[in-house]
């Protein structure tokens, strides 16, 4: 039984960005960097659209998505509501790895691969991705031996952040790409963190009984959120980092980290083949690093 303990044991780390900011490249390389720092590691494939990912982790085939575990979208006749129409809890998302058909998860080498769903082969009027959103912040594996740190990877730009995915993430981790989008999301990312853990509710209005309002409330009451950190991304100079991060700065963004342009990452990405775990290395450890450091603290304040 190996059930030690480390600063990122048990937490849940969600990356966010724009489209082309290199998110889903950054998740996985911290998943790999994670790995070698002798963490157990799931990550969790919460892109409907995406895909490859299995590839670039070095998993030879891809798991059954979850939303055919869970019973498919409610727009398709299926179980799976979006979480905005229907705040609730998830139905045995809470659950077991010996419980799950072992076709829903891929394993190799300390990592274990879940993806959410897609929707590119539901077909014309399937209906939005919420049930994906949805399975991604309730789904929680439980093993016997390990206390894994889990990865999720979201689908890009802000939609899934404002379904309340973010309420059950320990951590979120925003990649800024050189461009004004970039900044603004990761200046809404703030801001959002910030409301919630004041105590800000979600919007009810629309919903259309007591239950699912007190649902929704008691969602973002337990939300467990503690912060935000921004990562500079694809920053081919000095004078773009000087920039990049000096605009942030105006924003009350302060960026954690900065990742060079990297061409290795963009033929992996290509060719579908692994991405190389030494790529951006230094910058990843700084991360966990970081990382390790801000849970350490909450533990203390915790225990004070």
């Amino acid at each position: 039984m190996n059930r030690k303990s480390k600063p990122l044991s048990e937490k849940r780390i969600g990356v966010f960005g724009k489209g082309g900011s290199g998110k889903t490249t950054l998740a996985i390389l911290l998943a790999k960097v994670l790995l070698a720092e002798n963490y157990q590691v799931v990550f969790i494939d919460a892109d409907s659209t995406n895909t490859g990912i299995s590839r670039l982790l070095g998993f030879e085939k891809s798991p059954k998505p979850l939303l055919d575990f869970f019973g498919g979208m409610v727009f398709s006749g299926g179980k799976v509501t979006c979480p905005v129409d229907d705040p609730k809890m998830l139905e045995d998302s809470n659950i077991s790895i010996r419980s799950l058909p072992p076709d829903y998860f891929s394993q190799n080498n300390g990592m274990t691969l879940f993806i959410a769903g897609k929707i590119g082969n539901k077909g014309p009027g399937a209906g939005c991705d919420g049930p994906i959103a949805k399975i991604a912040r309730d789904f929680n594996i439980h093993f016997e031996d390990q206390l894994p740190v889990t990865i999720l990877d979201f689908k890009a730009g802000f939609e899934d952040s404002a379904r309340g995915v973010i309420t059950n993430l320990d951590w979120a981790i925003v990649v800024v790409d050189p461009t004004i989008a970039s900044i603004e999301m990761a200046s809404d990312m703030e801001n959002m963190v910030a409301r919630i853990k004041a105590g800000e509710l979600p919007a009810t209005e629309h919903l259309e009984s007591k239950d699912l309002v007190s649902a929704a409330n008691q969602l973002f009451n337990k939300a467990r959120i503690k912060g935000v950190l921004t990562v500079m991304n694809k920053v081919e100079n000095r004078d773009i980092e000087n920039y990049l991060s000096s605009e942030l700065l105006k924003v009350g963004v302060e960026p954690i980290s900065t990742i060079p342009f990297d061409q290795l990452v963009s033929e992996s990405c290509l060719r579908g083949k692994p991405l190389d775990s030494s790529i951006c290395k230094t910058e990843l450890e700084e991360i966990i690093k970081k990382l390790e450091s801000l849970e350490r603290f909450q533990e203390q304040v915790r225990n004070e």
